[in-house]
């Protein structure tokens, strides 16, 4: 593999992630130090070597905080790489725009030192707790530990700089590019945001992405169900509940199996199929299955098979639910470095194949089955005008309301808390994160075949 560019505080790397629920464990460590540095504490040299992952390969930053790497450290350790991980990739965009002036030339700096910079950085201007002085050491530490002795100085010159400035605040009234680079969003996805939603809903929005995401909960506890976000959890009891007794059940993109128990629970008695076109996603996702199924319930069956190509012999389904890989835009939260790598080109590509497995799918629908479609993406492209491509492809296909579903079944099972309004569009879910949601960004689509 080609060894990636310098990081360039203008530009950063692409490398686009599918779902926040299909991605691949990895594993890290902390960076190694040379016996003559000074020492730097291992919540910030765990953290340094995690974000040098992300931003040199397609790792992503949950499964390295979830890492092996990670469990040598002290829970107070943890804790700090965690916020100094997340909290350095949500502000990204927004730290590059303070440090790019306060460099002598533009010319792009390596990753290591682009990365150490960015961390000193996020502890001077969003951490109070930290020390001034330990956020400007460690970070002129790190980067002569990662070999780049030469660059020490003005990583230690900027960060003083950095000290030395008032505090950014918002203007009365921001353009859609000031409050973009404030709130540390590509342009591009503001700009059609704003389009597609609405300024104030954009700004809620951007304005959500940048926080730890919400651990409250619109559904009742039940120790029995697997813990969910609530996005997730609204799109698995929307599926189950769009046939009342299915004999027959395929989750398409099952990994890594939330939604599966949720259809299980549900539905005990049905015939389940899991798949995944990952064989090492689906061992975990079966582990995890024979691990949470209850007793005596019947075990979901797991196959490895491309939604695309499942094989003749499995016959149609009476419910399938189709959580297809997508961009991710719903959920920046959760996982920040999906701003730094997705690129407008990379939507088309995505739809293209969320159009195929729709397709597919449908047409393992047996008569009178319904299929619910669903993504964490808040694109267009990749919800509604998929939708509109499989209704026109596909014959005998209908699409029906999610209305009496949301509104009334759930609400009348006492599945619900609560219920934010406003969660519907044209029958179809469309969950704004921070605008009309206080979770990530859902889509869902009911279809039908009579």
């Amino acid at each position: 593999m080609p060894k990636p560019p310098p990081t360039n505080f203008r530009r950063t790397k692409s490398s686009v992630r599918n779902s926040a629920h299909k991605t691949a464990p990895a594993q890290t460590s902390p960076q190694p130090q040379a016996a003559t540095h000074a020492p730097i504490t291992p919540a910030r040299s765990a953290a340094f070597a995690i974000l040098l992952r992300v931003a040199d390969t397609s790792a992503h930053s949950d499964d390295l905080l979830h890492g092996p790497g990670m469990s040598a450290l002290s829970q107070a350790d943890r804790n700090l790489a965690h916020t100094l991980v997340l909290g350095v990739l949500r502000w990204q965009i927004a730290l590059d725009a303070r440090i790019a002036p306060l460099l002598q030339r533009p010319d792009p700096l390596p990753t290591p030192v682009a990365t150490a910079l960015r961390m000193g950085a996020f502890q001077l201007l969003h951490l109070d707790r930290i020390p001034a002085h330990a956020a400007l050491s460690e970070s002129v530490e790190l980067v002569r530990a990662a070999g780049h002795p030469h660059a020490a100085g003005m990583v230690n010159a900027i960060l003083r700089k950095l000290t030395r400035q008032p505090p950014s605040t918002p203007k009365l009234y921001e353009t859609t590019a000031a409050f973009a680079e404030r709130l540390a969003h590509p342009l591009w996805l503001a700009n059609r945001w704003v389009q597609n939603y609405g300024r104030t809903a954009t700004l809620a929005i951007l304005t959500h992405d940048q926080a730890e995401p919400d651990t409250a909960s619109l559904f009742a506890p039940n120790p029995d169900l697997p813990h969910l976000d609530d996005g997730s959890r609204l799109v698995a009891e929307l599926a189950a509940a769009a046939h009342p007794t299915p004999t027959r059940i395929w989750d398409t993109c099952a990994a890594p199996g939330g939604k599966t128990l949720i259809l299980a629970a549900r539905h005990p008695s049905a015939h389940l199929l899991a798949t995944d076109a990952n064989p090492r996603r689906l061992q975990s996702l079966t582990t995890r299955l024979e691990a949470s199924t209850p007793a005596g319930q019947q075990l979901p069956r797991t196959l490895n098979a491309d939604a695309t190509a499942l094989p003749e012999t499995e016959g149609l389904f009476d419910l399938i639910l189709c959580d297809v890989p997508c961009s991710g835009t719903g959920t920046l939260s959760r996982n920040p470095e999906i701003r730094q790598r997705l690129q407008p080109s990379d939507l088309a590509r995505q739809a293209t194949r969320q159009r195929e497995i729709l397709t597919a799918a449908l047409a393992r629908l047996a008569p009178g089955g319904h299929l619910l479609y669903s993504t964490c993406s808040l694109e267009p492209e990749e919800n509604e005008q998929v939708i509109a491509a499989a209704l026109a492809a596909v014959p005998n296909i209908i699409a029906q309301s999610l209305d009496p579903i949301l509104n009334h079944h759930l609400s009348t099972a006492g599945l619900l808390t609560a219920l934010p309004a406003d969660l519907l569009r044209n029958g179809q879910l469309r969950t704004l994160p921070g605008a009309n949601f206080q979770g990530d960004g859902f889509f869902a689509a009911l279809l039908h075949r009579p």
